[in-house]
């Protein structure tokens, strides 16, 4: 389960990561996950944050697991 958590996280905060510099910058363009779904227009950027927190979160909490 730890380890489940930890890859998951890790992917998470990495495509949120991806997103914020993307909204950015410009750059990462084939890594955003965020803005290829349809229904998140114009808000791109609070959700690749969300996703970035999301992940982090994930990644703290596979620590509590044995």
């Amino acid at each position: 389960m730890k380890k489940i958590l930890e890859v998951g996280g890790f992917l998470l905060f990495v495509w949120g990561a991806a997103g914020v510099a993307h909204e950015l910058t410009g750059w990462f363009r084939f890594w955003g996950v965020v803005r290829r779904l349809s229904f998140l227009d114009g808000h791109e950027l609070y959700a690749s944050i969300v996703l970035a927190v999301l992940g982090g979160v994930m990644m703290v909490a596979s620590d509590r697991f044995r």
